[in-house]
């Protein structure tokens, strides 16, 4: 089906477009490039965005081997818009090579960069004045769930960006749920696990403004494969995907797309 139809207060009908994003990570080659334009069928429009994050130094050999169905992005943006800033990309540079989309607070940026709530919140700022969608990730420790603590902590690495940009900014991009421990691990949240965060998710939204709650998109990283897309999906909360691995193959991608 190309959108879902959802009864809200009021029996007022809307609709959300599932956002299917492939972030390549530091992987890929020109030869991965072109098998992977040649493998991914990108003739038809599916009922979702579909947005490929290649390597930056990629993104220009992307562009032109995909079709208008396929949207482009960085995976990350620095916050200055200009300046001495060695190995930064600004988001209007982003936006002046043909990318849309931007990831921000992924947790390995997070983790590996040391990148605070207050810096991720800044960054995605960045993309929104520059007129980008910004992606941004959200996500507990196995530890931090085991504790109790995973809203917690998912809830205050939100209310960063909302503090800075306000709630309604959220619309402009989407939220990803990718707990930390199901990141290239093999393991995933089962679909009642991530549909009860993503839940969670929208009724902190929801608190706040309820029209921005109902449009937000909010969906799930860690682990996606073709074997358990269809079962993510099918949770009325869950939007779409972050896809790391599986996305490094035109198939595997192809397929997790088509469990829309």
């Amino acid at each position: 089906m190309a959108r879902r139809e959802r009864r809200v207060e009021f029996d007022e009908v809307w609709m959300r477009r599932y956002l299917i994003a492939a972030n390549w990570k530091m992987h890929g080659s020109l030869e991965m490039v072109h098998k992977f334009a040649e493998g991914f069928d990108q003739g038809v429009d599916l009922g979702a965005d579909v947005v490929l994050f290649p390597p930056a130094v990629y993104l220009g050999a992307v562009q032109g081997l995909t079709s208008k169905y396929v949207q482009l992005g960085m995976q990350d943006v620095g916050v200055a818009s200009e300046g001495a800033h060695t190995g930064e990309i600004a988001a209007s540079m982003v936006k002046d090579v043909g990318g849309s989309w931007v990831i921000v607070g992924h947790s390995e940026r997070r983790t590996d960069q040391s990148e605070s709530d207050v810096l991720v919140a800044q960054k995605f700022a960045s993309a929104i004045a520059a007129d980008l969608s910004p992606i941004v990730c959200v996500g507990e420790t196995l530890a931090q769930r085991e504790a109790g603590d995973a809203f917690a902590v998912v809830s205050k690495q939100l209310q960063a960006v909302i503090e800075l940009c306000g709630v309604s900014a959220l619309v402009k991009g989407a939220i990803a749920y990718e707990p930390l421990w199901a990141i290239g691990t093999g393991l995933t949240a089962t679909p009642e696990q991530a549909g009860q965060m993503h839940a969670s998710i929208r009724e902190l939204v929801a608190g706040l403004d309820q029209d921005t709650a109902q449009a937000v998109r909010i969906i799930y990283g860690g682990s996606v494969n073709p074997e358990n897309a269809g079962l993510l999906f099918a949770q009325d909360e869950i939007d779409g995907a972050l896809v790391g691995g599986a996305s490094l193959q035109a198939a595997s991608f192809a397929a997790i797309v088509a469990a829309i």
